[in-house]
């Protein structure tokens, strides 16, 4: 019965009550840093994975634009020979031929042609 009036005293109240909310307070404020940490390093973590993952998709789009490239002029060369094996079986296509080799081959090397 002692406990219980010492309980409800003014000096429980004033002193003691305060002193566990005390504690309470520096629990929940212990908490509160701790969750802002991990939020803290979370937002970090996201914006690293972002960064990360916009330099990969600027290399990967700089790749893909490279061999579109080199798939166009790949392109354009084989519409140029393909029109140059065309113009071979066309009318007079043999002495066209013959004339740029004469251009390919250098002046001062010996040409044989044969007819």
């Amino acid at each position: 019965m002692s406990k219980s009036l010492y309980k409800n005293s003014i000096f429980y109240k004033k002193f003691l009550g305060t002193e566990f909310e005390i504690k309470q307070q520096k629990q929940e404020k212990i908490f509160s840093l701790v969750f802002l940490i991990i939020k803290f390093c979370v937002c970090l973590l996201a914006i690293i994975s972002l960064i990360k993952l916009g330099y990969s998709s600027k290399v990967r789009l700089t790749r893909l634009r490279e061999i579109q490239d080199s798939f166009l002029y790949e392109k354009y060369r084989l519409n140029v020979l393909t029109s140059r094996f065309d113009d071979l079986f066309s009318s007079e296509g043999e002495q066209r031929f013959m004339k740029d080799q004469d251009q390919i081959i250098s002046r001062d090397i010996i040409r044989v042609i044969w007819r």
